[in-house]
């Protein structure tokens, strides 16, 4: 609504006005006298504390980095938690071993959080853990209103406040989802919120009282013994996840599965995701690894059977065992290392980088193939040159392009250029217009490269020299260049190759010289200069 409140949401507004002021009252009420011992003195402190963040503190902690706020909350539960265990008078040995469970379970799921912000490996995953997790927190709170009510010190107010708290938590999320858009629900409960910290304020108020309640009968001992059980086991039964349930966490075409990290970029809890979307994808049309009727746990337990294999053979068998529509394929390292790195990664260890890790490793690579490469012609200096290392496709690369990439017609060129070289075997160089593919000689996937280029004609020096040819070939734009890899390509120059075509737009001619050594690497010179002719000429076939 614009220019103000509807009446409803102004009504709402007022009434958790009043609540506030109610629970703000109830929060801030000076403590009741009495001595209190060392234990309970830092008990009142920390609660008091606690309240105090849930009001206030809890602003400029925020501004700190996430893992900070976190590691206080934890340092502070744990001292509360603890001395929960030692100042409360549990009078039941079963009830207070229940409580440090609880608490040590719901003080996991704190520390979880913790390594998460830290980006540390965590102690679990997943929908059925954050359950359990929260399930804990509820149960710890539960048991701790029990021990207040046996201990007898304080009120039945703080223990229906601890009650409510439980409510306020369990319901904040339904009613923030059903609100649709509407503020009136998400103002009632930011302020009946407040009888979270309203219970651990009275908690540490009430502390010096000391009457006591009488035994409960022994009958009623029997059902809070049990109770108690329930509580404790419930939690920890709702962490185990079934084995062979069809527990369906991704299929091909979760949202989950479209990036594809590499794995020094996972936290562990998160590679066993990664493994099951490959497993299920889909992607070109492809059948899946694995049939989405599999579970997620069958499917790792087959993932890391798959990675005890010796051969495409016993792949075959297991993914045929499994269901799967293509079990000739077998399975790629590079899908294995997810649910297996330490036995990919013993053969394969460049999978188990980072996309950082394997960006600095190319950029070494690449640096040291062009340290490599050197200048054939030291003394002839061109007008701008380039020395680098030349990356070809591994399998059927004709060669590589000397072109006018701004050429309206580049594209076209090429493709005519290779064609010349592919009809005629024996025809090392393929001429278009502004475009020469230049073929390599040998079967290699690199070779080096130099370019120059001369204001006139260079000295021929065919000595020493495989083949040498010279072509005609044309700048429409001003600018010829040799392709450059760049980043994350696989084609192309190590390093940018200079404009060749120094004279501007024209007619320049392209003198190609090509070797190989005795080591069986290929190196090539391609020498250009302004020229009119359109002849070719062979120097040295």
């Amino acid at each position: 609504m614009r220019g103000g409140f509807d009446t409803p949401t102004t009504v709402v507004l007022l009434v958790a006005a009043l609540v506030k002021a109610a629970l703000l009252w109830l929060i801030l009420r000076a403590p009741a006298p009495g001595p209190l011992n060392r234990r309970a003195k830092a008990l009142r402190r920390l609660l008091y504390l606690a309240a105090a963040y849930s009001l206030v503190l809890w602003f400029p902690i925020a501004l700190l980095p996430d893992a900070v706020n976190m590691a206080f909350q934890l340092a502070l539960w744990t001292a509360i938690d603890v001395l929960y265990l030692l100042v409360i008078r549990w009078r039941s040995r079963m009830l207070r071993a229940a409580a440090g469970g609880m608490f040590a379970v719901e003080l996991a799921g704190m520390a979880n959080v913790l390594l998460d912000d830290l980006d540390l490996p965590e102690l679990g995953s997943g929908g059925v853990f954050e359950l359990g997790l929260m399930l804990s927190g509820v149960a710890a709170t539960i048991i701790t209103i029990v021990g207040q009510r046996r201990d007898g010190r304080w009120s039945r107010g703080t223990q229906v406040a601890g009650l409510l708290s439980l409510g306020v938590y369990t319901q904040a999320m339904p009613f923030n989802v059903l609100s649709g858009g509407n503020m009136a629900l998400p103002i009632m409960m930011d302020a009946v919120g407040l009888v979270s910290t309203v219970w651990i304020a009275a908690t540490a108020r009430e502390l010096p009282a000391e009457d006591r309640l009488a035994d409960p009968p022994a009958a009623r001992q029997r059902v809070i013994r049990v109770a108690v059980a329930a509580v404790t086991v419930l939690p920890i039964i709702a962490l185990i996840q079934p084995e062979q349930a069809a527990h369906l966490t991704y299929t091909g075409r979760s949202m989950g599965c479209y990036d594809r990290p590499s794995f020094g970029d996972l936290k562990p809890a998160e590679r066993d995701a990664a493994f099951l979307c490959r497993a299920r994808s889909r992607d070109g049309g492809v059948p899946p690894m694995f049939p989405d009727s599999v579970p997620d746990q069958a499917i790792l337990a087959y993932g890391r059977a798959l990675c005890r294999t010796e051969d495409r053979d016993e792949q075959k068998a297991i993914l045929t065992r499994a269901g799967s529509a293509r079990p000739a394929w077998g399975v790629d390292p590079w899908d294995l290392v997810y649910v297996c790195p330490e036995i990919v990664g013993a053969t394969n260890p460049e999978l188990l980088r980072s996309t950082t890790e394997t960006e600095a490793a190319n950029a070494a690579y690449i640096a040291e193939k062009n340290a490599k490469c050197r200048d054939p012609w030291p003394r002839t200096k061109g007008v701008v040159q380039g020395t680098a290392n030349y990356f070809l496709f591994v399998d059927g690369d004709p060669g590589y392009l000397v072109q006018d990439p701004k050429d309206a017609a580049a594209q076209e060129t090429a493709e005519q250029a290779m064609d010349k070289v592919y009809d005629d075997d024996s025809n090392l160089i393929g001429v278009a217009g502004s475009a020469v593919l230049i073929g390599h000689v040998e079967d290699v996937s690199d070779l080096c490269l130099t370019v120059k280029a001369f204001r006139t004609a260079p000295p021929q020096r065919t000595a020493g020299w495989d083949q040498v040819s010279e072509v005609p070939i044309v700048s429409r734009s001003g600018r010829l260049t040799v392709p450059y890899m760049g980043e994350g390509g696989e084609v192309g120059a190590g390093a940018p190759m200079p404009n060749l075509a120094i004279a501007g737009k024209g007619r320049y001619r392209l003198r190609v010289y090509v070797r190989v050594d005795d080591a069986g690497e290929e190196q090539h010179l391609v020498v250009v200069f302004p020229g009119a002719s359109k002849k070719r000429l062979e120097l040295k076939p």
